[in-house]
């Protein structure tokens, strides 16, 4: 184990190096979950549709994308299409993180629409809004702030599974710590360090989502 005055030493040198990829870490994170969300909100409204093929079609890709690796995930979308066209790592680990993440967002929101009460429904339509509108406006907010503590945990998750983009080269917090660690023969330290800013980062999360949702729930008040 390295002293703490070197551990300390080496963290206050790399600095620089390690808020890059930090950087780099919560973009990934942020567009990851963003597409995410959209994915997941498609399939979810896929599964409640009643359109039996539709149903299934949702239940197909959540099966495949929760039964398979996500690191199996990311090197068909970097390998695979890319024997295709070119698509620059950061998007193939974007892409592969939002699809995965994608197929737990749609069960959350799913989850969340199913537990709305079915009177607000037959309520929005016996005002003469559509379906469609009725959803849009009435089952879908009520259904998000019972999604977002949730989806606040997925975005964590989310945030820790970006280090496998390290796997395709990417220079995010976690191939940075094993790069350094493998110049320097001095893997612990860097591990440790890179631990420090995971820590870090999964606190900054955790503060942001909860005050969201103190926000959101004065605002049912």
């Amino acid at each position: 184990m390295p002293s703490f005055s070197h551990f300390f030493q080496t963290l206050i040198d790399t600095k620089d190096v390690f808020l890059k990829a930090m950087l780099l870490t919560l973009q990934l994170t942020v567009v990851s979950i963003l597409i995410g969300i959209i994915i997941g909100l498609f399939f979810a409204l896929l599964k409640i549709s009643k359109i039996k093929i539709l149903e299934y079609i949702s239940d197909a890709y959540v099966y495949l994308v929760r039964g398979t690796p996500l690191i199996v995930q990311i090197f068909i979308l970097y390998f695979g299409i890319s024997g295709i066209f070119l698509l620059p790592d950061f998007w193939a680990a974007s892409l592969a993180l939002a699809l995965h993440n994608g197929a737990y967002i749609s069960e959350i929101f799913r989850g969340a629409i199913q537990a709305v009460d079915n009177g607000q429904m037959e309520a929005g339509r016996s005002l003469g809004m559509t379906k469609s509108l009725t959803l849009r406006r009435i089952i879908l907010p009520q259904a998000f702030r019972r999604a977002l503590p949730p989806l606040g945990n997925q975005f964590i998750i989310g945030l820790k599974d970006s280090s496998l983009a390290a796997f395709i080269s990417m220079n995010e917090l976690f191939n940075v710590a094993t790069t350094l660690g493998s110049n320097n023969f001095d893997e612990m330290t860097y591990l440790l360090i890179v631990a420090v800013y995971y820590l870090v980062l999964v606190a900054l999360l955790t503060f942001i989502v909860s005050r969201f949702e103190r926000r959101l729930a004065l605002s049912d008040r």
